[in-house]
């Protein structure tokens, strides 16, 4: 990043969910506040501000990251995903977001996109993850509202529809 005075803006440019965005931020503006205040994705929320929640996880170059501890320029010309690029289609659902729904497991929905994006980085990592892999993933997001146990059967629930999906294709 070029040497910039206080108050100069950095240009930052890069893929969000498939399309390409741009817009200014300051030197210390950090993603999540560049997505939701200059990009109006308001999909990412913003807890603790110290990336121990975990409500603020994204994907950039396809790696799990928190939008709260990335400086809106660090994003410059990478690949960056949000819970609003989650669904396959515009009214559709994805395999986990409908094992979301149908098993209660979100309430306030505050911690819901992070963990969905941890959860969703899992199972495309390893389709036939189990119980043990689940919790360890959603140990790095708070909840205050479930208890987790619905979020572990969403989960669990999501991965054998994948492994279906897999054998039948």
């Amino acid at each position: 990043m070029r040497n910039l005075k206080a108050g100069q803006k950095h240009p930052v440019e890069f893929e969000l969910n498939g399309r390409s965005v741009k817009g200014q931020a300051e030197p210390r503006m950090l993603l999540s506040d560049f997505l939701r205040h200059e990009l109006g994705r308001t999909g990412t929320h913003v807890g603790c501000e110290h990336g121990v929640c975990g409500a603020c996880t994204i994907r950039i170059d396809g790696r799990l990251a928190r939008a709260c501890l990335t400086l809106a320029a660090q994003a410059d010309g990478t690949q960056v995903e949000t819970i609003e690029g989650m669904a396959p289609q515009t009214g559709r659902l994805s395999v986990l977001q409908a094992a979301f729904r149908r098993h209660h497991a979100l309430q306030c929905g505050f911690c819901t996109p992070g963990i969905l994006m941890s959860l969703d980085t899992l199972l495309q990592q390893n389709p036939a993850a189990g119980e043990d892999e689940i919790r360890d993933v959603i140990s790095g997001h708070l909840c205050r509202c479930t208890g987790y146990r619905q979020i572990i059967d969403a989960a669990l629930e999501a991965a054998k529809s994948l492994q279906k999906e897999t054998a039948d294709a």
